[in-house]
């Protein structure tokens, strides 16, 4: 039975059975690219297998699907594999794979070249990012890394997927501030700006996270681009309690 559904076409023809029974050979074989004798022969091998039946009427001989030995198949091989504690486990694994995205929006009253220069150059990127530098080639497939003058090691580090300045930036980006952190594992972060009008529209989406992960993973965005916004549009640095939690840089 098992050898008899492996083939693709005579899966089609217990389907085709299954829409229209008791067909005749004419009627099965006009949906199939092969001769006469090719549709005969693997009615044959179902009909073997118990999965047709035929039967004689007049000078026609017609062909019915039996799904006896189909309903056997489910009963022993696939019922016991749907039980509940097997589809509680297919639920869990749906759940950890789910992922969540954030999106933050903000518009700055700059040029894309000057908000791309301070996305990517790390002294301009420590006025606003808690202090921390983002050093990389910013080429398509360099790494980068995230790194503070109080750390002993990166804070942060990916890789660049999309590389096209002014406008684009996508990057991996696996936090290593905490153990926490850490063990979220890689996401995504993908910068996009357009130009509208005397400014320009930022538009950070911070997606491929696992569904519920910790907040200080994604929360900082606000405030980062908060300081962006700021530092570009009057050359000051935010002066919240968060902003400087770190020790900004001058």
């Amino acid at each position: 039975m098992f050898k008899a559904l492996a083939d693709p076409t005579r899966r089609q023809l217990l389907d085709d059975l299954f829409e229209d029974d008791g067909q005749n050979l004419g009627s099965l074989e006009a949906g199939y690219d092969m001769t006469r004798i090719g549709v005969s022969k693997h009615l044959r091998v179902l009909e073997e297998a118990g999965l047709v039946v035929s039967r004689r009427k007049g000078r026609e001989k017609l062909h019915f699907l039996n799904p006896v030995p189909i309903r056997q198949i489910h009963d022993r091989w696939v019922s016991k594999y749907t039980e509940t504690w097997a589809a509680g486990l297919v639920e869990l694994k749906s759940d950890l794979e789910a992922t969540m995205e954030k999106v933050f929006e903000i518009y700055i009253r700059t040029t894309p070249e000057r908000l791309w220069e301070a996305i990517t150059n790390p002294d301009l990127r420590a006025r606003y990012h808690f202090g921390s530098r983002v050093e990389s080639e910013w080429t398509t497939g360099s790494s980068y890394e995230m790194v503070h003058d109080g750390a002993d090691g990166p804070l942060m580090e990916g890789e660049n997927l999309v590389v096209d300045p002014p406008w684009k930036l996508v990057q991996t980006m696996h936090a290593l501030w905490g153990e926490e952190a850490s063990q979220e594992g890689t996401s995504r972060v993908s910068w996009q700006i357009e130009q509208v009008e005397d400014s320009c529209r930022l538009t950070v989406t911070h997606d491929q996270l696992r569904e519920g992960a910790s907040e200080e993973i994604y929360g900082g965005w606000p405030m980062i681009l908060s300081g962006l916004k700021t530092w570009l549009e009057t050359g000051a640095e935010l002066t919240t309690p968060g902003s400087l939690m770190y020790g900004s840089r001058s």
